[in-house]
């Protein structure tokens, strides 16, 4: 089964939603926005970017010597 987006209230008018698996676990915590429709934007551009997207290793590279 697929995660789900919970949007929740962020305080003062705003919105974050977060992704959640199956078992309830947070993936995923989105900034705050100012409104319910740049929310749900913010959760229509994940769910088109997020199967496209590429894995970029940040690490830095630690050398034995």
């Amino acid at each position: 089964m697929a995660g789900t987006f919970e949007i929740v209230s962020a305080g003062q008018g705003t919105f974050r939603f977060r992704l959640t698996a199956d078992d309830g676990t947070v993936v995923a915590v989105s900034p705050s926005f100012p409104n319910i429709k740049a929310v749900t934007a913010g959760i229509t551009a994940v769910r088109e970017n997020a199967a496209t997207g590429f894995i970029v290793d940040r690490r830095t590279s630690l050398t034995s010597t």
